[in-house]
């Protein structure tokens, strides 16, 4: 390991060593990931490599570490109300910000596998709170049936195939979230919830977040529009 003092590391070429590994590992795979292409691709020296990370396998962890960061940074924006279900909701809203604000970060997250037990429990804990958001709707009397842990899994499934589908460009944006809330609106039926209540949360949702209700007032109708003229008629 190359000892540099750390006043010598910037932060912001740090940052741009982080994606610009997370790029070239989605594009071209991991075998083309080394410390000379990384920084001719960032326009730095491979020293700085040796800087901010000591070598390559720190650098792969921290690219893990900062891809679960950040959706844990995202995840953390979102406020517990009285509405358990508009929570998740919301919850379900930021881990698709957040593919979509940092796209070869989120496919590095699921691409590549773990370096090792340590490496693999890393970002657990984002998975948690959407197995706590559940657990409360649980609790609440909102769902019915399954166990948390199980119901969680489902819609982050669910969520996780439409983002891949939105970032491999098969869908819209506005396609990516009518389908996602579509299917999520069913699910919570089926897991229980009644339709008046899942309107309001849904209405609730859109309240606290302007980007959603902008992208839900485009939405072609295809998946959320089918799922909520079904819940109208139901009232």
């Amino acid at each position: 390991m190359v000892n540099v003092s750390p006043r010598t590391a910037d932060p912001a070429v740090r940052t741009a060593l982080i994606e610009a590994a997370a790029s070239l590992v989605v594009r071209e795979g991991s075998d083309r990931l080394t410390l000379r292409r990384l920084a001719s691709d960032v326009g730095t020296s491979t020293m700085a490599i040796y800087t901010h990370f000591g070598g390559m396998e720190q650098l792969r962890r921290a690219v893990r570490r900062e891809a679960f960061g950040r959706l844990a940074a995202h995840l953390d924006d979102v406020d517990r109300t009285r509405d358990p279900v508009a929570d998740v909701l919301m919850l379900g809203w930021a881990y698709y910000t957040n593919a979509a604000d940092n796209p070869d970060l989120y496919r590095a997250m699921f691409m590549e596998q773990p370096i090792d037990a340590e490496d693999a429990v890393v970002g657990l804990d984002t998975f948690e709170r959407l197995v706590d958001g559940v657990d409360r709707c649980l609790q609440a009397g909102r769902f019915t049936t399954g166990d948390a842990t199980t119901l969680a899994t489902q819609l982050w499934a669910a969520e996780h195939g439409v983002v891949s589908l939105l970032l491999a460009a098969i869908v819209s944006k506005v396609e990516a979230v009518d389908t996602i809330l579509g299917t999520v609106v069913n699910l919570f039926q089926a897991y229980g919830d009644q339709p008046k209540a899942v309107a309001r949360s849904l209405a609730a949702a859109r309240r606290r977040s302007p980007d959603l209700d902008a992208l839900l007032a485009a939405s072609p109708g295809a998946g959320l529009g089918f799922a909520l003229r079904r819940t109208r008629e139901q009232r």
